[in-house]
């Protein structure tokens, strides 16, 4: 087949929707495929081509309730043009999908949405968006959906919108592969002690990723030697991350001086290799995230044979009844649609936890085994080749 991707940001732009899109391109590839994906132009990517996958750029942003700026025109005759079996266009809300709306009766490939969530759905300023958009899904000939109990999904139901498919996501079995720790050195280089009860997030600094909240925890609970790690990419311009290095700066240099506990903050922005290797080294992962679709980082997470503690962010209850590995926090959702989560019910489920090595042991071999029966990007994507396939012979 000859497949397009369309997606906002690609590699080398680091997140979500540009792994998930990466990791089906680059398996579908793999697969015997052409796949390309149309993106945005990046003045740090010198490349066209990336492990088999092709990248069209197009210096564009903005949305349709934003404006667009950039090369409008010439994304809309290329999508009109190109002569595709078969179009995805991934995540709403950004110019890659909203323009391709605006084109999609001259588009003759077979179409496929994933919406990843429609994190603005109980934003006022978009309601104009959403009340056309159960029209516009129906024109596609499926539409792929993470969860299925979300905002996205039932937002479908609601409207009849029945071209409907649950396929979720999952973890890299490269990069999983082995669990091994022989040459990890992670607390080594780090300087965190081998006897730290080590917690992982990963999420980076947007003020959305509950950073603060996990550092609130690390505050608050009863547990002297105890590290948290938060792993996000370095800007010096966010207001999360400025925060969480002067919490980093508090907790290490006066607050651990001043008592008799040897907790341990690190902010810390690592390359995908010690990413993985943090989690390995980890003792269970923390995600308190306050907006999520279907969290990569939880996949992650039971991929690395690690139980997780969550917020009820996106459908990360889900999540852990499917991997059977997570424990998820008390939460609330705000009129904006963002999570809450309850501290203290975080710090209880941690202690319960920290205690017991056994249910640790027992949470984490669970979510391993799951991950490898169903949640490798190489079963997902399969799924996809499937779709792609069926709707093709349509």
């Amino acid at each position: 087949m000859k497949i397009l991707h369309t997606v906002e940001f690609y590699n080398p732009s680091v997140g979500g929707a540009q792994e998930v899109v990466k990791q089906l391109s680059e398996h579908l590839v793999n697969f015997g495929h052409s796949v390309t994906v149309a993106t945005s132009k990046l003045s740090s990517r010198n490349f066209k081509l990336l492990n088999g996958v092709k990248i069209k750029e197009f210096n564009i942003s903005g949305n349709q309730v934003r404006g667009f700026t950039g090369e409008v025109e010439k994304y809309k005759r290329y999508l009109q043009e190109s002569k595709f079996d078969v179009v995805m266009n991934y995540a709403a809300q950004q110019w890659a999908t909203d323009l391709f709306f605006q084109v999609i009766d001259n588009v003759v490939s077979k179409k496929v949405f994933v919406p990843c969530g429609f994190s603005a759905l109980y934003n006022n300023s978009y309601a104009e968006y959403f009340s056309k958009l159960p029209k516009i899904l129906k024109k596609y000939d499926a539409t792929i959906y993470l969860s299925n109990n979300y905002r996205d999904i039932n937002f479908a139901r609601k409207y009849k919108v029945n071209n409907r498919i649950v396929i979720p996501n999952g973890a890299d079995e490269r990069e999983f592969c082995t669990l091994s720790t022989e040459n990890n050195t992670f607390r080594k280089n780090n300087k965190i002690s081998q006897d730290n009860f080590l917690i992982v997030t990963i999420g980076n600094h947007t003020g959305t990723k509950g950073h603060n909240e996990a550092i609130k925890v690390l505050r608050n609970i009863n547990i002297d030697n105890i590290t948290l790690v938060i792993i996000g990419k370095k800007n010096t311009t966010s207001k999360c991350y400025k925060k969480c290095k002067r919490s980093e700066l508090l907790q290490n240099k006066i607050i651990s001086k001043f008592s008799n506990n040897k907790k341990q903050l690190k902010i810390l922005h690592l390359e995908r290799d010690e990413t993985i290797n943090a989690l390995k080294s980890s003792d269970m992962f923390l995600f308190l995230s306050n907006i999520e679709c279907s969290p990569l980082v939880l996949f992650e997470a039971a991929a690395s044979g690690k139980p997780f503690v969550s917020s009820d962010c996106g459908n990360a209850g889900e999540i852990a009844a499917w991997t059977k590995s997570g424990m998820i926090a008390k939460s609330i959702q705000d009129k904006y649609g963002y999570t809450r989560v309850n501290t203290q019910d975080v710090i209880k489920k941690i202690t319960i936890l920290e205690k017991d090595k056994q249910l640790r042991s027992r949470l984490g071999n669970a979510g391993r085994k799951s991950w490898q029966n169903f949640f490798t990007w190489n079963k997902i994507t399969r799924e996809y080749e499937k779709l792609y396939t069926k709707i093709l012979k349509k």
